[in-house]
């Protein structure tokens, strides 16, 4: 079932956190580390551009892209990773020509802790962090003294903070930056009692607290549905949290392989891979800055 496949492909978007930041050993999987197998090449008409992933999800997220891109001359092909650790390096060492498995925060990290010279070339979605209850069914029945659980890890915590703030129930202090902690509440709005757990158990102590901020992920593998929020993650501008598609700085000083890469990029925001976001995905999948030109900032 489709929705059950979502969490071979958590963690790389807005809920790979960065103490997931890339260390170990390049470990590829279903892939052959021969560059010549990866290179963009022409084939009569037919353009092959290899795309590296992480997880089977990702099949069906760029299946009307794939299809479309046919009709193109260009053959989409996914390329498989096993972790989230060789894609970058498969495409800096130029043994695939895109990648699309991480949001900017995960792509800022391995740039500044590698080297890389690869960089965003389109934006893809984001997937929220919504506060779930098995107690209460609406934000305003929750009340002082209640416990409202949170992952306890530094990206997905302090974005799961920003949701409480947008929720009404804390405020954050004006210089609390992007990753805030509990320590960065100035007020608390309704006095609650925040408890940081590890972000996969959340799901499943939702008896033991009153409300919980859920990853998109585990909120979907353990069957929760968007539309059983008691209140919805409206914090989607922040563009550190959006997932992108990822391209090497030197390919994007070469004209033919940016039109190809451009036509790659306008496949995937489409009104095709929408409706699988919503009718296959539940709306887990929101689309963002699909209307920015990162091809005109590259250049």
């Amino acid at each position: 079932m489709k929705l059950k496949r979502f969490f071979a492909a958590a963690l790389a978007g807005t809920f790979l956190a960065l103490s997931l930041t890339a260390c170990g050993g390049n470990t590829n999987a279903d892939t052959n580390t021969d560059a010549s197998n990866y290179t963009a090449a022409s084939t009569g008409e037919t353009t092959t551009v290899k795309l590296g992933v992480v997880g089977s999800i990702y099949e069906d997220l760029w299946a009307p892209a794939k299809e479309a891109l046919k009709e193109e001359g260009i053959d989409l092909e996914i390329v498989q990773f096993s972790d989230y650790v060789t894609p970058n390096n498969a495409l800096a060492n130029g043994e695939i020509d895109l990648n699309a498995f991480q949001h900017r925060i995960y792509l800022q990290s391995e740039v500044e802790n590698y080297g890389y010279e690869i960089q965003a070339i389109g934006n893809t979605f984001i997937i929220p962090l919504n506060l779930y209850s098995d107690k209460v069914s609406s934000v305003d029945e929750l009340k002082d003294g209640d416990t409202v659980a949170i992952p306890d890890d530094l990206t997905n915590g302090g974005r799961a903070l920003k949701v409480l703030e947008s929720a009404g129930l804390i405020t954050l202090k004006a210089d609390a930056g992007f990753s805030p902690t509990v320590d960065d509440i100035e007020t608390y709005n309704t006095k609650i009692q925040i408890e940081e757990l590890k972000a996969n158990v959340i799901p499943s102590s939702l008896p033991d607290v009153t409300a919980a901020v859920v990853n998109g992920n585990y909120a979907l593998d353990f069957g929760l549905k968007t539309e059983e929020a008691i209140y919805k993650d409206s914090v989607l501008d922040e563009e550190q949290y959006w997932n992108l598609i990822a391209a090497r700085t030197a390919d994007l000083k070469d004209s033919t392989k940016v039109d190809v890469y451009k036509k790659v990029v306008a496949a995937f925001q489409s009104d095709a891979t929408e409706k699988v976001f919503n009718d296959d995905f539940g709306g887990y999948f929101i689309k963002v800055g699909w209307d920015q030109d990162l091809f005109s900032e590259a250049q």
